[in-house]
């Protein structure tokens, strides 16, 4: 608790910078409209303003109470906001939980569906495990680390992407093994359409691209990273997405897992195209 107040004074100093600067460019440029990916101090008195977030409900990790006291605060900058654009589906099967769903809403919500990188018509197969690395360090490194020791455990082929291109390379490759340091979202795509089962962080945006391409995977949350870790167990509650820590990670064992797991998340091109209407809607009032 005492590290999270520590942090407030640093928050609200960044958040009345960011509306110094808008107002500042607003002079200049005469913007008809602000759209603001999480940007809380990116709102404007009179100019019709957006703030895009699938986080209402503030996860600090420190339980409800502590999250409930919190709410009250997070919705006063949220409503600051002409328009609150929420990228998931309001139905009871979504990807964010309460994250996006809390019982109580601000009263400019509206859900944008959900959101990708990648755009249909997919060419969908099973020809390979997809390991795709991500996050700060030295996390992503120690996560890598464990996968390798335990690669030479399976047969099936495996595709893996580090997520950066400074990271160490192994110098033995088994050879059923093909490895990469970063991907471009061109080169990613068709490696992750032809995968049988993603093994991956639970950042909200590798949710929604690998709930766009229909495939299983497994969530490996960041450790420490309260919102990855609720996303992960949350979405193993409803059955969407397999889920372990990194401390516990065991490939041969998840693999067996996939077998009887559900993999409920099943979205439709309609919850992934809803955002043009909200956005089409938007820009005609303008």
């Amino acid at each position: 608790m005492t590290k999270l107040l520590k942090q407030v004074p640093r928050i609200l100093q960044t958040v009345n910078k960011e509306h110094q600067w808008l107002q500042e460019q607003a002079k200049i440029h005469h913007f008809d409209g602000i759209i603001s990916d999480n940007r809380y101090g990116l709102f404007h008195e009179t100019i019709p303003s957006v703030i895009i977030t699938h986080q209402l409900q503030v996860q600090t990790g420190l339980g409800n109470a502590v999250d409930s006291l919190l709410r009250p605060q997070h919705y006063r900058f949220l409503n600051r906001f002409s328009e609150c654009w929420i990228p998931d589906v309001n139905k009871t099967a979504n990807l964010s939980g309460s994250l996006g769903h809390p019982k109580s809403l601000p009263a400019n919500v509206r859900y944008l569906g959900l959101l990708s990188q990648f755009e249909p018509p997919f060419q969908t197969s099973e020809a390979h495990i997809l390991i795709l690395l991500s996050g700060p360090e030295p996390q992503r490194s120690m996560l890598a680390e464990k996968i390798w020791e335990q690669l030479d455990q399976i047969s099936q082929p495996v595709i893996f992407i580090a997520g950066s291109d400074a990271a160490a390379k192994p110098k033995e490759i088994p050879a059923h093994v093909q490895y990469f340091g970063r991907l471009s979202q061109r080169d990613l795509q068709p490696l992750l359409e032809k995968a049988s089962l993603v093994i991956c962080r639970s950042g909200y945006s590798s949710l929604m691209d690998i709930a766009a391409l229909g495939k299983k995977a497994v969530l490996i949350p960041t450790p420490g990273q309260t919102e990855q870790e609720y996303l992960a167990k949350e979405l193993f509650r409803s059955g969407q997405f397999l889920h372990s820590t990194q401390n516990d990670f065991d490939l041969k064992k998840c693999l067996l897992q996939t077998q009887n797991f559900r993999f409920d998340a099943r979205f439709s091109i309609r919850d992934f195209t809803q955002y043009r209407v909200v956005l089409d809607t938007w820009l005609h009032r303008l």
